[in-house]
């Protein structure tokens, strides 16, 4: 029985000569058919080859290259394709930088894969110089060692690329250059602020120390019976004072603030410790300019930093008194939320709409058009601002020209119940006068405050002792224990109030109560007299904070000795 190939055996057989005459003849338009169409597709192929952009090979493994196309012969340098056959022992020499470790690498890699793509390296032209380019190899299958290859100048890519290095290793240069330039610059600048830190921080406190003796001394006179005409100098001397502190104390502070050298420190506090003192402050303030001054404040607990809000109140409460010519002041507060929101109300000239944002900014004093009307130099509110971003507190401002303004921010509740604190020491009503008769002493080695601590103290009432270090201490005080200590915290020497005050309690076996007063309003001795957990000052002292400190200490301690204590 015929197999099915059979036929096909048979057909193939005439088409090859192989059968009848009659058979082969009926193929022949078929056949030349068919060499028609391999003839093109070979022309189709040749043109491709010869007119390819880019170099086309065909290598034998054991041999070396067979064919080039022009492309690969004009990128190598050669003339005509035929000067770009080389054998497989040539190749080393004529084409591959590599040498022979480059082919036997290709080799290798061929010999275990169908190809090798995207392998770039670098190729001899005639002249000797070389090309970089990339080579895909093909292994056929079909062929024992035939490889076909694909060869792309990439030379200019690769200059491109290594300019492009080179621009950024300079870029980088430069940038490292540049850096080092404004490192050396920062640090110049770094070393002038700190010099200039220093500077002002000695000039303020030379400058603060007359300040605070000078106004020691007004508060004296103001406290005296005097005829009209001397009062009238006194007060106006005392408010040229006023104006020379608030002056200086502004000028820190933004200087401070800008440098970032304040650190807020946080902490709970009752709302009471906060905002009574200020009543306290400003009490005699409104009294002064005709005002009543009125404070609502609930009984809630608030996480802020004492001094720094306890400064941006007193600037609304300032401004307050001072653009306010008849009426009241409203200090108070509401809860709004999670926070609370503190509020100062007068019944001022008030502030137009479009002059609200301007008031924040420094040195800019609204409806002061003569210099006479000028108080400071307008930046209290600018500080206000940078406190307030510093603790991300948001203020408010609201007004209606002619009758009045509202100042607000907003703090945070607290959680806690807040710890008592020495700082926010307040005057609370006592039964009479605890100061006169009472035997204090004052420490401080400017004579002048000395002099100015024990007129006023004296016209308190109090019997005054003064000295300027342990040793005179203990001589003034004649082995009897004064009954509260004042003490400036920078003595002669580097010796501090506050040793000399520990000193003073060991030697009588008595907790005796320290007030400290500094004219050093830098955060590293803020912190300092902050560890202590006593009540602080700072120069220039107030007459009526410094009396309400000494009324609260002086009835407490008496207190404690009517109850049988020491």
């Amino acid at each position: 029985m015929p197999k099915p190939s059979d036929d096909q055996q048979q057909a193939l057989t005439q088409l090859l000569g192989f059968g009848s005459h009659s058979a082969r003849k009926s193929h022949y338009p078929e056949l030349l058919s068919r060499l028609e169409e391999l003839e093109a597709e070979r022309n189709r192929y040749k043109w491709l080859f010869e007119h390819a952009v880019h170099g086309i090979f065909q290598a034998s493994l054991q041999e070396g290259i067979r064919a080039a196309n022009p492309a690969l012969a004009r990128m190598l340098g050669y003339d005509s394709p035929e000067d770009a056959l080389w054998a497989l022992t040539d190749l080393s020499h004529h084409l591959f930088i590599g040498g022979e470790e480059e082919l036997l690498q290709i080799r290798h890699t061929l010999s275990s894969q169908l190809g090798l793509f995207g392998y770039e390296t670098r190729l001899r032209r005639k002249d000797g110089s070389f090309i970089d380019v990339m080579m895909n190899l093909l292994l056929k299958p079909d062929e024992d060692g035939l490889v076909e290859g694909f060869v792309a100048d990439i030379t200019e890519r690769k200059q491109a690329q290594q300019r492009l290095l080179q621009l950024n290793e300079q870029l980088e240069q430069r940038v490292a250059e540049r850096t080092c330039e404004l490192r050396e610059a920062r640090d110049a600048a770094e070393a002038a602020n700190l010099s200039k830190d220093k500077y002002l921080a000695a000039a303020s406190h030379d400058l603060l120390q007359p300040l605070n003796a000078a106004r020691l001394l007004i508060s004296t006179l103001c406290e005296r019976d005097l005829p009209s005409a001397e009062r009238n100098l006194v007060l106006r001397a005392h408010q040229a004072l006023e104006g020379a502190e608030d002056l200086l104390t502004d000028l820190l502070d933004i200087s401070k603030l800008d440098q970032s050298a304040i650190k807020p420190d946080i902490d709970s506090y009752g709302l009471d410790e906060v905002l009574l003192p200020l009543v306290s402050e400003f009490q005699p303030v409104a009294e002064a300019a005709g005002l009543q001054l009125v404070h609502f404040i609930p009984r809630h607990a608030i996480q802020t930093d004492f001094r720094l809000l306890s400064r941006i109140l007193r600037n609304f409460l300032s401004n307050a008194c001072r653009y306010t010519e008849r009426g009241r002041v409203l200090l108070g507060a509401r809860k709004r939320g999670g926070s609370l929101r503190v509020e100062v109300w007068d019944t001022g000239r008030g502030i137009a709409q479009d002059q609200l944002q301007s008031i924040f900014l420094e040195f800019n004093q609204l409806g002061v058009e003569r210099a006479a009307e000028r108080r400071g130099v307008g930046l209290g509110l600018a500080i206000v601002e940078r406190i307030a971003k510093m603790l991300d507190y948001r203020i408010q401002v609201r007004s209606q020209p002619g009758r009045g303004s509202v100042f607000s921010i907003e703090v945070p509740l607290s959680e806690s119940m807040p710890r008592r604190n020495l700082e926010a020491l307040v005057s609370v009503p006592q039964l009479g006068d605890p100061l006169p008769g009472r035997r204090l002493l004052v420490l401080d080695n400017e004579l002048s405050i000395l002099h100015s601590m024990a007129a006023l103290l004296g016209q308190w009432g109090c019997e005054v002792l003064t000295a300027t270090d342990r040793a005179q201490a203990i001589a003034v005080l004649d082995g009897r224990a004064p009954e509260l200590i004042l003490a400036d915290f920078h003595l002669d020497q580097g010796t501090t109030g506050w040793e000399v005050a520990q000193a003073l309690r060991e030697r009588f076996g008595e907790a005796i109560p320290v007030v400290m007063i500094t004219a050093d309003r830098s955060d590293q001795c803020r912190k300092q007299l902050q560890g202590l957990g006593v009540p602080v000052l700072n120069k220039p002292v107030k007459a009526g904070k410094m009396r309400s400190v000494l009324s609260q200490l002086l009835a407490g301690r008496a207190t404690v000795k009517e109850l049988g204590g020491t």
